[in-house]
């Protein structure tokens, strides 16, 4: 991913805590030679001095056979993303487009049942746990939990290299940063109030 230096994020706390928040994310490898991709809800996780993706598809889905062959895989993670017109500038220049992404790259490997069995009970506790009644592993039936992990692949995968890119105006002087967020919180869609919202918070430090 090519990331100017105005935009390149290296601190691994904040990048964890990104994922956490964005955690759908797009599974990309090869299949002789054309790229294939899901997306899934995934984890990162820290083991030792490592990081890991884990995550799990449908038994039916073949991109997990192509974890052996592939090399390594791509995941792509991306938070809110806002068009952002040349019209808020103080001076003249060209519009430009304001998003989040992170990049992993890593090779991919199967899990055992164990191992998936802990995957989903840590996703399970993550998206449940706050609700009313949250649906956490204990709580499902054995017979409705074993099968449907016959209908299903966990897989990890050893972080080799992380680029995170947040472009989020930081090149451009303090008038037109600021009114970059006032003309994006006026906009109707979602993204561009989530963009203002996050620009406002980096604003406000």
């Amino acid at each position: 991913m090519y990331i100017p230096k105005y935009y390149k994020v290296t601190d691994v706390g904040e990048i964890r805590n990104f994922i956490q928040t964005n955690s759908f994310g797009t599974l990309v490898s090869t299949k002789q030679g054309t790229p294939i991709a899901t997306h899934l809800p995934l984890v990162l996780n820290k083991k030792g001095d490592d990081y890991y993706v884990t995550g799990h598809m449908a038994y039916g889905n073949s991109q997990w056979r192509t974890f052996e062959t592939c090399g390594d895989v791509l995941v792509m993670f991306q938070g809110p993303n806002a068009y952002i017109s040349s019209s808020w500038y103080e001076r003249e220049n060209v519009p430009t487009w304001n998003y989040q992404a992170i990049h992993i790259y890593g090779k991919a490997s199967i899990l055992e049942k164990d191992e998936l069995i802990e995957e989903l009970t840590v996703m399970l506790e993550k998206y449940e746990k706050h609700r009313e009644n949250p649906i956490v592993w204990d709580k499902l039936s054995p017979e409705l939990l074993e099968k449907e992990l016959k209908g299903i692949v966990g897989f990890n995968i050893k972080v080799e290299e992380i680029q995170a890119a947040y472009k989020l105006s930081q090149n451009r002087n303090e008038m037109d940063y600021a009114n970059i967020v006032d003309k994006l919180q006026n906009e109707e869609t979602p993204n561009s109030k989530q963009m203002a919202e996050l620009m406002g918070k980096r604003l406000n430090k």
